[in-house]
């Protein structure tokens, strides 16, 4: 019986288009480089056009941020088989040419080269279920918005040390309201300069402070009220009180306010969809796991079956060590890769860092990093050991949960 002829489609994927090349083994070059843009009628003729080649198919594009998906999923559908691939494999993958070319048609005819070098193990596309595909996306955008955050807030503590100095401080850590906004930003938003303060008297100012904490719902103790008016009156402005400081400070306020409410309704969606996957229940039971970082460490991580051990997670991080040996040399102090997800990286650095802080002595990730710690080894190098052995952990209770269910598939 003759073989099926295996024809490999490489898929340089951009944002609003992808170019398309067709291989065979020999250096067959069945179709060149094409652009196929990620309309619906584009995608059809692509579909029509790769169903009369006929054989094995087999098609490989990179994962390039979300712009492969329109065209993976259209594929797929279709009936073939589709692999999305890390893009530094294709970036480390060698052509058989010494020349350097980029160019959006040599990175096809290069993607289609490496589906024919690799055809038996390439790994099929699995959708991602939806749940955990939108608390990725929430758990990006969570990012995005404390980073925002962040900026807005040294923003409005920069102006604050000019009217108001120290106004930042006043108030216990993260105190927040139900919208998400901190006290001391609200407050700064009603008494915008020292002289709001100091026009009153010590007792004048107390009763005003407590119409304020009742008016938005904040705690109100006479002796923060006692604090904050002797902080008025030690304060140096180097602004005036004038209409246009207000104005300044108002919107500087009212801008983190905004951005606040949207970081508390991204934290609390995402806690809602990870309550949907079956491995929460385990993951929160972890320490280090709040209501922040556990879900964006389900959502980073995904599902956990889709790596075939603990050290393709920890590598997927990027906080292993690969070995450097070559011939009689081989070193013994080593980097982490830094090659993997770096959104992982950092949440599992937060977590890290919660259990050294909470230092409990019946935590096996933080005894591991205290006993390194105690051998002398520098911060950074017990917590990312501390990480690989949090992710290990991860691993295996989350596969031996996910294996006891009754509706277990393997990825």
């Amino acid at each position: 019986m003759e073989a099926a002829v295996i024809t490999a489609v490489g898929i340089d994927v951009s944002k609003s288009k992808s170019t398309v090349a067709v291989r065979r083994p020999g250096g067959e070059i069945v179709l060149r480089p094409f652009d196929v843009r990620h309309t619906n009628s584009d995608l059809k003729k692509l579909t029509s056009t790769l169903k009369k080649l006929g054989g094995d198919i087999r098609i490989v594009m990179e994962h390039t941020s979300t712009y492969w998906r329109p065209i993976a999923l259209t594929l797929k559908e279709a009936g073939f088989f589709v692999s999305v691939v890390n893009a530094m494999l294709i970036h480390d993958f060698s052509d058989n040419t010494i020349r350097k070319l980029k160019t959006d048609r040599a990175d096809a005819l290069k993607i289609a080269n490496y589906a024919l070098t690799f055809w038996d193990i390439l790994p099929p596309f699995n959708n991602e279920e939806e749940t955990r595909l939108l608390l990725k996306m929430q758990s990006r955008a969570n990012e995005r918005i404390t980073a925002t955050a962040t900026a807005l807030r040294n923003g409005l503590i920069a102006l604050a040390d000019q009217t108001f100095s120290g106004v930042n401080i006043a108030f216990a850590p993260n105190t927040k309201n139900a919208n998400g906004h901190e006290k001391w930003v609200d407050f700064f938003l009603r008494y915008w300069h020292k002289d709001c303060v100091c026009q009153y008297s010590m007792e004048a100012f107390t009763e005003s402070y407590r119409g304020w904490c009742k008016r938005k719902n904040y705690k109100f103790r006479t002796d923060t009220a006692h604090k904050i008016y002797l902080l008025a009156q030690e304060s140096v402005a180097t602004l005036p009180k004038c209409e246009s400081t207000k104005m300044l400070i108002t919107q500087a306020c009212k801008s983190l306010n905004a951005v606040c409410e949207a970081k508390q309704s991204t934290q609390l969606e995402m806690q809602r969809l990870a309550a949907m996957l079956p491995e929460y229940e385990v993951v929160m039971q972890m320490e280090g796991a709040g209501p922040v970082t556990g879900p964006a460490l389900m959502a980073e991580i995904g599902d956990v079956r889709r790596f075939k051990n603990k050290k393709a997670l920890v590598a997927f991080a990027g906080i292993d060590a690969p070995p450097f040996q070559s011939g009689a040399f081989e070193s013994k102090s080593r980097h982490v890769s830094k090659r993997g997800s770096p959104h992982l990286r950092r949440t599992i650095f937060i977590i890290s860092n919660i259990i050294l802080t909470r230092s409990n002595p019946e935590n096996a990730v933080y005894c591991f990093m205290d006993k390194k710690r105690s051998e002398g080894k520098h911060y950074y190098v017990y917590t990312v050991a501390g990480s690989a052995k949090f992710l290990r952990v991860y691993y295996a209770r989350v596969t031996e949960f996910l294996r006891s269910q009754p509706s277990y598939d393997a990825y």
